[in-house]
């Protein structure tokens, strides 16, 4: 499953989820959680399970995979919610203030079927301490929020003046990257909330990927396709990586070796071959 742009829709919004599909996006997030009133809940779960089963053919046939963001497991709401959804033929779920791999344990215990886990795990103080926790069983990926924690703590806000983060949630940032890295998962930016700087977008996105993350949360259609071209490679990334393989397929053995000018080793052999099977080749 390729995960560059994983785009959030309110879950009582059935127009909207029906103009997603074609919007580029690799995955859909029908939203039961944050985008969705006390008021409209039922009324949202109805929508996205219609919504889910109507498109399950298209979701088969290369459209966007579909997840759903349940409530969290510490409230009233998330029984509902599965009960709503089980047996819909989507990708996988998306859980808020997971805390490890036990949190991703309960979900799937609660709704029968193979369905994967993408936790937002960094949204209460205590998931920041589980965040080297997971492992790949059961993960679609792993992501976070610049949000709800310092809501939870009391901060007044993740972000300096100039819309860069502050200290601690740079640090929750790449815990969450590292984390990702050692279940073995995609590890996928959070979202970029200013969606009328497309350009500030660009940059944070470039950013992502260059520190390591493979895909990024959307909360505007506009987003989709900026998040996409980000994490795709360019063509003359692909050449060099098939260039790399290449010079070491013709030297087996060898520990390093020398390409238009630079000397290359195991490290760059291995980030070519990563480049290349995310891409498809």
């Amino acid at each position: 499953m390729r995960l560059r742009s994983l785009l959030f829709v309110p879950g009582d919004r059935p127009e909207r989820m029906a103009k997603a599909l074609g919007l580029g996006a690799d995955a859909l997030i029908l939203d039961l959680e944050d985008a969705v009133a006390p008021s409209a809940k039922a009324a949202a779960r109805a929508a996205v399970r219609a919504f889910v089963d109507a498109n399950a053919g298209a979701q088969a046939n290369g459209g966007p995979a579909l997840f759903v963001r349940v409530n969290p497991l510490d409230g009233e709401l998330v029984g509902d919610d599965v009960a709503a959804i089980a047996g819909a033929a989507m990708a996988g779920l998306v859980l808020p203030k997971a805390e490890g791999r036990a949190s991703v344990a309960a979900l799937r215990a609660m709704l029968p079927g193979d369905y994967a886990v993408l936790p937002i795990a960094s949204e209460t103080p205590r998931a920041v301490f589980t965040l080297g926790d997971y492992d790949a069983a059961g993960l679609a990926g792993l992501t976070w929020g610049a949000e709800d924690l310092p809501a939870a703590i009391g901060a007044a806000t993740s972000r300096e003046a100039d819309g860069g983060y502050t200290d601690p949630y740079r640090v929750v940032r790449a815990l969450t990257l590292f984390g990702a890295h050692a279940a073995g998962v995609p590890a996928i930016e959070t979202v970029y909330p200013d969606f009328r700087d497309l350009d500030g977008l660009a940059r944070y996105a470039a950013r992502g990927r260059r520190d390591g993350f493979t895909g990024m949360m959307a909360i505007h259609p506009a987003q989709v396709a900026v998040i996409n071209d980000a994490f795709s490679p360019s063509e003359a990334e692909l050449a060099h990586a098939r260039a790399v393989v290449a010079l070491f397929d013709a030297h087996p053995g060898a520990g390093a070796l020398q390409l238009d000018g630079r000397m290359v080793d195991a490290p760059h052999l291995k980030a070519a071959r990563r480049l290349l099977a995310a891409a498809g080749e």
